[in-house]
């Protein structure tokens, strides 16, 4: 009786531990756009982040290159 309850107990453990390692956490897509209301380069995010508020977005950065305000939100 001990035996067959083990014999039970072992494949659904390991079935358990399969699924939960699977269970990755999932990153969320983010949508970016250049902001159509910031003027003038890009040097601080601080400033670039209260623009794209307005706009609608949760998040900004300044791009690399074109020192452009780019705003960002998940899609």
């Amino acid at each position: 009786m001990v035996m067959e309850s083990s014999r039970k107990f072992l494949p659904a453990m390991v079935l358990l531990l399969v699924l939960a390692a699977d269970m990755a956490p999932v990153q969320a897509r983010e949508c970016e756009r250049d902001s159509t209301q910031y003027s003038g380069p890009c040097i601080t995010v601080a400033n670039c982040l209260n623009v794209c508020r307005g706009e609608g977005f949760t998040s900004a950065r300044c791009s690399k290159y074109r020192r452009s305000c780019v705003c960002v939100k998940e899609c």
